[in-house]
């Protein structure tokens, strides 16, 4: 009887003991389970970034964003980024139009609406850049320009972007602040034009962005002057409505709008927005 009684106690505990395991791994499995269904426990990898991104910019970002170009697509093995560079007027005119692109970046807010007001943008343009003027001489200054109004110079041919252009608008924008009455020999399309002329010696100075007088290193001089304060443009980017590579795009703006982006584009002169 008494072994009996043992002999039975001793089965009650093995089960016990038993039941104990397989609660222990139902929930570690209700545990891995639970893991599974919500993407390893968060870790759920992000759409992989791949073929061409097609970037419509300002011309004035030109060096900079060449640069940030490379830079994913060595971050982002497989991918393209393929720039169409120009007056933002321009490159606005022909998004509306239906011209294939995924993103935008502009240098003005002003040129920057025309695709939103189209509603051709996804959401709200992020502005990730500012841009002031300088002038632009022929190198060594040998006409002394110190000033706005140094432009006005009998026989000084002086060009200007079209006002049509931001780093047009900025310019005019200046002069009045200046109270400068400025007729220059010509409007060229954009900042590049304007600053070509002087480098070509065509003309003997230019009002254009201070970021292109830096890239264009010794091919001129650069001018500061007080009233570019009062025509500081904001650069707006943002993703196009009918963008063909969605992930590849919004991953290039991350990229313009990062640290790293952000450092490429300090160094070419750019001001932090």
């Amino acid at each position: 009887m008494t072994r009996s009684v043992r002999r039975t106690r001793r089965t009650l505990q093995l089960a016990g003991a038993g039941a104990a395991a397989v609660m222990a791994l139902s929930a570690c499995s209700s545990s891995s389970d639970a893991k599974d269904s919500s993407g390893a426990s968060g870790n759920s990898a992000s759409p992989k970034v791949s073929g061409t991104v097609t970037v419509f910019a300002a011309a004035s970002l030109k060096e900079s964003f060449t640069t940030l170009g490379k830079q994913f697509e060595k971050r982002h093995p497989g991918t393209e980024v393929s720039f169409n560079f120009g007056g933002s007027d321009t490159l606005a005119a022909n998004i509306t139009g239906g011209a294939p692109a995924d993103v935008f970046a502009a240098a003005s807010p002003k040129t920057m609406a025309i695709v939103t007001d189209a509603k051709d943008a996804v959401g709200t343009p992020a502005t990730f850049v500012r841009n002031r003027l300088e002038i632009a001489t022929l190198p060594g200054n040998p006409h002394r320009v110190a000033s706005l109004e140094d432009l006005t110079k009998s026989g000084l041919k002086v060009v200007l972007c079209d006002r049509t252009v931001p780093c047009g608008a900025a310019a005019q924008k200046a002069l009045e602040a200046g109270g400068v009455d400025l007729t220059p020999v010509s409007y060229e399309q954009d900042v590049k034009g304007a600053l070509t002329k002087v480098e070509l010696k065509e003309a003997d100075a230019a009002v254009v962005y201070r970021t292109d007088v830096k890239a264009a290193g010794d091919k001129v001089e650069g001018v500061e002057f007080p009233e570019s304060a009062q025509a500081v443009n904001d650069y707006p980017i943002a993703l196009l409505k009918n963008a063909r590579n969605t992930e590849a795009a919004k991953a290039f703006i991350a990229l313009v709008r990062s640290a790293e982006g952000q450092q490429v584009l300090g160094g070419a002169g750019f001001l932090k927005p």
